[in-house]
């Protein structure tokens, strides 16, 4: 069975520790995504929206991992809108089950963060939502 690619948008600045996390559930056997580490952290040439829309256009789903400060990370936002133009489907995890997670400034009001859970993992990343 052919793996979905997935872009991972999160908060460099306080959940790389997060995605670590997934990234380590996209390499189960079991696991129907897989995703190239492309997080821009480091400063590119040129305007870096544009890769990152190059990038996220190359995947199949957009996940955003909302931690405590995802509400005031601005590159997550800038991905997720680059995401919805690009008419990319894209779901919202709650990073940190004791902790209170916000959605990206970018999010609609109608988009909700799902529980992070293997069987949701899955399910999200097969469409349902």
């Amino acid at each position: 069975m052919a793996k979905i690619r997935a872009f991972i948008s999160f908060d460099y600045e306080h959940d790389e520790d997060l995605r670590n996390l997934l990234f380590g559930q996209s390499r189960n056997p079991d696991s129907p995504f897989e995703f190239a580490d492309w997080s821009l952290r480091e400063a590119i040439p040129g305007d870096w929206r544009t890769e990152a829309r190059h990038r996220i256009k190359s995947c199949a789903v957009f996940i955003v991992i909302c931690g405590e400060h995802t509400d005031t990370a601005g590159g997550v936002s800038v991905e997720l809108r680059i995401a919805q133009e690009e008419r990319i489907p894209y779901f919202l995890l709650w990073g940190r089950s004791d902790k209170t997670c916000y959605k990206p400034s970018a999010a609609y009001a109608s988009d909700k963060i799902y529980r992070w859970t293997w069987d949701n993992l899955k399910a999200l990343i097969a469409g349902s939502r």
